[in-house]
């Protein structure tokens, strides 16, 4: 089987500094923590951003101070996120994209998301991968469920996104998709040929889905973003020690973590590129 591609999400937009006291808040705080994660084996770095008060924000400018620190110091893939928090609207969403990154999240679908609702009608969607494809950046394919792989398909029919496709399964988010093997081997088995694909498990999950996708042949997220611990009850130090992790399993599954220059050509990163 090809190299594992380990991406890093490292701080997202719900943890706090209060529930994680490692969690990387402040632009230097994260741009360490990614070239730490590349280090320990990540090739692509999931990057949210945070205000001065700690809040999630979807600023451009302070997306642009973490790419441009992140690209100056390693060569990690960068995938911004354009789902940013689930009381932003569409236009602030997109603001994420204008640091010209390497890859961007793409969700097909609204769900429910724990006490509140993660709003992606059709015409957001269509919206979000048109200007994806204008900017050239590759998407990334997140499903909460099943009905989002229709709805990516959808967008395929209609040439918004071009194979091979790139998706990331996020389950046992509150809402979404419960985290059973059963369920992420049936979404796998339904995919289109050539795709590749990550699994997202969150909290006490990510560790076991995470090898599960080891074995199917797939790619794994871990880090902070989905869960904030090492083993019950015992904070994880930082979100390269998850990364650590997962790569020492790979490694003893004969699937070495993926260098990003391997990550760029196996999701064939530069066709959007004109």
């Amino acid at each position: 089987m090809q190299p594992v591609i380990i991406t890093a999400a490292i701080v997202g937009a719900e943890v706090t500094k209060a529930q994680q006291p490692n969690l990387p808040i402040t632009p230097q705080e994260i741009i360490q923590s990614a070239v730490e994660c590349h280090e320990a084996g990540a090739a692509i770095i999931h990057i949210h951003v945070r205000d001065a008060e700690g809040n999630a924000t979807q600023d451009a400018r302070l997306f642009r101070e973490v790419v441009e620190g992140i690209r100056a110091r390693c060569d990690v893939i960068t995938q911004v996120s354009t789902g940013g928090a689930v009381w932003m609207n569409a236009e602030e969403r997109l603001q994420s994209i204008e640091c010209e990154p390497d890859m961007a999240t793409l969700t097909t679908g609204t769900v429910n998301f724990g006490a509140g609702v993660f709003i992606n009608d059709r015409q957001l969607v269509e919206t979000f991968a048109q200007r994806l494809r204008e900017n050239g950046i590759v998407p990334e394919i997140e499903i909460f469920d099943m009905g989002m792989l229709d709805e990516a398909m959808r967008l395929r029919s209609m040439g918004l996104i071009t194979d091979p496709l790139q998706f990331d399964f996020v389950m046992g988010v509150a809402g979404g998709i419960g985290a059973d093997p059963s369920h992420l081997l049936h979404m796998v088995r339904s995919l289109p040929a050539g795709s590749t694909w990550s699994v997202a498990g969150m909290g006490r999950h990510q560790l076991t889905l995470g090898v599960v996708a080891l074995a199917l042949g797939g790619h794994v997220r871990v880090g902070f973003e989905d869960n904030i611990y090492y083993r019950k009850g015992q904070l994880a130090r930082s979100n390269a020690e998850l990364v650590a992790r997962i790569a020492r399993i790979a490694h003893e599954m004969e699937r070495p973590a993926a260098t990003p220059a391997q990550a760029r050509e196996i999701l064939q990163l530069h066709r959007y590129k004109a």
